[in-house]
């Protein structure tokens, strides 16, 4: 494995300052159900109002604005499980830039239509992230075109850490911080950016019980690979990289624990959203929420739960909170 490389405070900053003027400074709202049940201050940060519906937008954006004049002639290419492309795919078109995204044939049809409604091409390839990436490096290899990868890579982090400078200050008593957890760019660059700030704040990373390759990876001590596995929580899908350079490290470092979540759990979380927060949100969005409600977070002082995405097929999000079973392995598998 490549010499791992930390993002620095001082990058996340510089992002900041990119990206002023471009994406939104979503809000922070109080959760009186969340707080009565836990006993302590429970915040929400509603990063699912960003822009192209996710988080994916801060990095994608950032990376972007970081290429050179002939990185973005070249166009911009990217493996996605869905909001990471929709992300690039919105930060391409408005600087005018080419964009293609791989995807595997697990990624939700609403997904793929939104990333084309964005001005993309989008191609479908195997039932895998790995296998999506092929094409990826194909594109780059014979075509010249510039990748830009959904989590392990510097600018993307950094866009993502621009999210734990807007919690922290908007919150600076915080003690535990919950976030979604996949390949480890939005986790690393939000522990990156609180813990540069107050050292003692928790980071608590939740993933699926489904095909959580973070996990796994950190279990092994060394990256991994898993089998992917549909699940509600689609958006945490995927691979780490076996010669992944920043998140694996940036993740045993800064992140104080990991939990996981079986699909009754997000469902919840997804529910509660809806019912209580008036929020719609995706399942990977909600696994926060999941994981306060399931108890396998302990709270003792202020604690801000990280909504990240809201871009969930209606359909499945009716079936949901109208109390449905939803099984997705046995709809797609």
């Amino acid at each position: 494995m490549s010499v791992s490389v930390f993002i620095t405070p001082g990058e996340i900053e510089a992002a900041r300052e990119r990206l002023a003027g471009v994406i939104r400074q979503t809000p922070v709202e109080p959760s009186p159900v969340l707080s009565a049940r836990a006993g302590a201050p429970v915040l929400l940060k509603l990063e699912h109002h960003q822009f192209s519906g996710s988080f994916k937008f801060r990095g994608a954006s950032n990376a972007l604005r970081c290429l050179n004049d002939a990185g973005r002639a070249a166009g911009v290419v990217a493996v996605s499980t869905g909001n990471h492309g929709r992300g690039l795919a919105r930060a391409a078109a408005g600087a005018g830039v080419r964009c293609v995204i791989a995807m595997s044939e697990l990624v939700p049809d609403n997904k793929v239509a939104a990333i084309r409604g964005e001005g993309a091409d989008v191609l479908i390839r195997g039932r895998s992230q790995d296998e999506a990436q092929v094409e990826v490096d194909r594109l780059v290899a014979e075509e010249g075109m510039t990748m830009l990868p959904p989590f392990d890579h510097p600018a993307v982090i950094a866009g993502q850490g621009t999210l734990g400078l807007e919690m922290i200050e908007a919150v600076p008593e915080l003690e535990t911080v919950v976030v979604q957890l996949s390949g480890g760019g939005l986790i690393s660059g939000v522990a990156a950016a609180i813990k540069a700030r107050k050292p003692g704040v928790r980071i608590i990373g939740v993933s699926m019980e489904r095909g959580a390759a973070m996990y796994a990876s950190l279990a092994a001590g060394h990256p991994v690979e898993v089998e992917e596995q549909p699940t509600l929580a689609d958006s945490l899908g995927g691979g780490i990289g076996l010669d992944n350079r920043h998140t694996f490290a940036m993740v045993r470092e800064l992140v104080d624990d990991v939990v996981l979540l079986d699909e009754a759990e997000i469902a919840a979380g997804i529910r509660h959203c809806y019912r209580e927060e008036r929020q719609i949100v995706e399942g990977s969005g909600a696994v926060t929420v999941g994981a306060l409600l399931a108890g396998r977070i302990a709270v003792g002082g202020p604690t801000m739960l990280l909504l990240s995405g809201g871009n969930i097929d209606m359909e499945l999000h009716r079936r949901i909170i109208s109390g449905e079973n939803v099984d997705v392995a046995g709809e797609r598998g």
